[in-house]
């Protein structure tokens, strides 16, 4: 039976394009679940975790270790994704997501979390992400035509921001309702229709592009940064993903039950679910906002300029101790860091050598994720000697100079 993507007779302009494909939109479905059940987790156990060490360093591990795997595996991990099946790589890693969130309902249940059993269940929780998400990104070629790439990348986009902007909401309803200990087992089962969808997926067309034979690590980290550096927008757009993350990242969200504690709004587990909450509904506008003015041009200039009104907005965000400003500059940071990441992701999709394509998309996620484990020490273990508040402003100070300098960069070169 033929799997390819049936061709579209609608413009490539047209809003919501991916849309048109069902298997997108069961992919789309399956994706956004599997969203909402990673920052289920996420809440559930940094809260849990918050309340029994109150350890800004063990939310900076959390980062770390969250991110490291990204930075060590995503280049080979999209050269595997090039030669075998990228849906059977999925699969593995919602097995390692569910091994995670049994793993936390086991030490909530039995009372016996301890700093080391909370540090390999971040640890496998990491690896499950690098198993996923480059993967994905390669699985979407064979659900949609070319023409279509933008409007799946950034729907894709979208789909993560509603999986963040719906899991904390539905983990603190599970908090309140079933308690962390079996709400955190339930929510295992959010992880099935991924891997059951998986079993029905289009899969890659046998003739689709000539794969690379061997994954040989560190060999093929430098051979892919060597291979892209004759494409400008490649090179921009990967130095732009691993510079926001590398200073700043999202380490600011593992921190998020010290600065609404620091705000002093309320109920504290309440106000840190709105803070990311606000956060995720910024992003979710964002994506949504780009996809039905379909025909917004993405450049690599714009994608600078929306990074640094990201990181001005965060800025701005650590020297608050106004809670409803802090609301609304988290909005603000969530609407352009989905704006930029998307627009940065698809033009890095669509500029990608097809028979290179596994390990470019691995190298983006390297720095546009990996980076991110840094971003565990600049804004995480820093807060640990300086305070979280200035731990952030300092980060985001620095990156916004590091954008200006890559934006003027970037003019010299177009």
């Amino acid at each position: 039976m033929d799997q390819s993507p049936s061709p579209a007779p609608k413009s490539a302009s047209r809003s919501f394009a991916a849309f048109t494909y069902p298997a997108y939109r069961a992919q789309f479905a399956c994706y956004v679940l599997a969203m909402m059940a990673d920052n289920v987790e996420h809440v559930i156990s940094y809260w849990m975790v918050f309340q029994k060490f109150h350890s800004p360093a063990l939310a900076g591990f959390a980062v770390l270790s969250h991110w490291l795997p990204f930075l060590l595996f995503s280049v080979a991990v999209g050269g595997l994704a090039d030669r075998v099946d990228p849906r059977r790589i999925i699969q593995w890693g919602m097995g390692l997501f569910m091994l995670a969130s049994a793993g936390w309902g086991f030490f909530f249940v039995t009372d016996t979390l301890s700093m080391w059993g909370a540090m390999v269940l971040l640890v496998i929780h990491g690896c499950a992400g690098v198993l996923w998400q480059t993967p994905n990104q390669m699985l979407i070629y064979d659900i949609v035509s070319q023409a279509h790439l933008p409007s799946a990348v950034r729907l894709n986009a979208t789909a993560r921001y509603l999986g963040v902007l719906v899991g904390p909401a539905v983990g603190g309803v599970i908090m309140l309702t079933l308690g962390p200990s079996k709400g955190i087992i339930v929510n295992t089962f959010f992880y099935l229709p991924m891997v059951l969808w998986l079993f029905w997926a289009p899969a890659r067309q046998a003739g689709a592009a000539a794969r690379r034979l061997a994954v040989r690590g560190l060999a093929d980290i430098i051979e892919t940064i060597r291979a892209i550096a004759g494409y400008p927008v490649l090179t921009s757009m990967t130095l732009l993903a691993g510079l926001t993350s590398f200073m700043v990242g999202n380490a600011y969200n593992a921190q998020m039950p010290g600065f609404a504690t620091d705000l002093g709004h309320g109920d504290p587990g309440v106000s840190y679910s709105l803070l990311l909450a606000a956060d995720a509904a910024g992003a979710l506008l964002a994506g949504f906002a780009l996809e039905a003015w379909s025909r917004f041009k993405p450049t690599p200039r714009l994608a600078i300029l929306l990074s640094a009104l990201w990181c001005s907005s965060l800025l701005a965000f650590a020297c608050v101790r106004y809670y409803p400003a802090a609301l609304i500059l988290l909005f603000a940071a969530g609407f352009f860091e989905l704006s930029f990441n998307t627009m940065a992701q698809a033009l890095v999709q669509l500029d990608a050598p097809v028979d290179l394509r596994g390990r470019v998309l691995g190298l983006y996620n390297m720095a546009g994720l990996g980076m991110r484990a840094f971003s565990g020490i600049t804004v995480g273990l820093l807060g640990s000697a300086i305070g979280i508040h200035w731990s952030l402003g300092v980060s985001a100070a620095v990156l916004l100079v590091m954008l200006l300098f890559l934006h003027r960069l970037a003019m010299k070169r177009s």
